[in-house]
């Protein structure tokens, strides 16, 4: 951990956290023992192979995965402690995602996929829909529907579609897994001037190392438990 973030309260953590699935001898540990912090506005890569905990790890501090084991906090709350109404408050009071595929609405143009969250965050109106487009290089692009888009320029409706939720913490799972180099490279550009401009925390899980490279902390998973020795910059 760099002095800088050591001195950033902490918005998401977790401590000894286990994930299993299955029971006896079909029993997989997909995370064990894995111990965490995300200070706000803090930028984080997890890194490992493809099965080594990445998502699952995002997931359980999201609150999408409950732990067998351990403890997940977020903003000094134990997520276990809140029932699952409670859970999808606090994902929506600041916990926004980007999947490695857009995961856009199908029947939705770009402009009603951003509005449509930005509405299930709190506003009714969808307002800044178009302007989270402008942002994102597609304000011509906001009555395409996602059939009608490259694969670069649907993630990127789905990262409008993030900021549109004015997230505290923002978790990407493999963002550029599904793009060529060059227009990968140009999401993640556009996903850490977004992180500059807007502060929130970011935690990026990639298996590509130049990626994890980009921030301020790389925690390696491997086998499902966080390999020693975290990296800085």
């Amino acid at each position: 951990m760099t002095p800088a973030t050591a001195t950033r309260p902490s918005l998401a953590s977790c401590v000894g956290l286990g994930v299993s699935h299955g029971q006896g001898e079909a029993r997989v540990d997909a995370l064990r023992d894995v111990t965490l912090d995300v200070p706000g506005s803090s930028t984080v890569a997890l890194w490992g192979p493809s099965g080594s905990g990445k998502t699952t790890l995002l997931h359980a501090l999201g609150g999408l995965v409950e732990p067998t084991e351990g403890t997940v906090w977020w903003r000094g709350e134990k997520l276990s402690s809140l029932d699952a109404r409670a859970r999808g408050r606090a994902r929506a009071g600041g916990i926004a995602y980007v999947f490695q595929g857009s995961n856009l609405l199908p029947h939705f143009t770009s402009f009603e996929n951003v509005a449509f969250a930005r509405w299930a965050a709190g506003d009714p109106a969808g307002h800044g829909a178009a302007e989270l487009l402008e942002l994102v290089g597609l304000g011509a692009k906001l009555d395409s529907l996602p059939s009608e888009l490259s694969g670069g320029e649907a993630q990127r409706v789905a990262v409008a579609r993030a900021l549109a939720q004015q997230p505290a913490l923002l978790l990407c799972d493999e963002p550029t897994g599904h793009l060529d180099s060059d227009t990968g490279a140009r999401v993640l550009n556009l996903i850490d001037a977004a992180q500059l401009e807007f502060g929130f925390a970011l935690v990026v899980a990639t298996h590509d190392a130049d990626v994890a490279g980009r921030y301020e902390k790389t925690v390696e998973l491997e086998d499902g438990r966080v390999q020693a020795g975290e990296k800085t910059r």
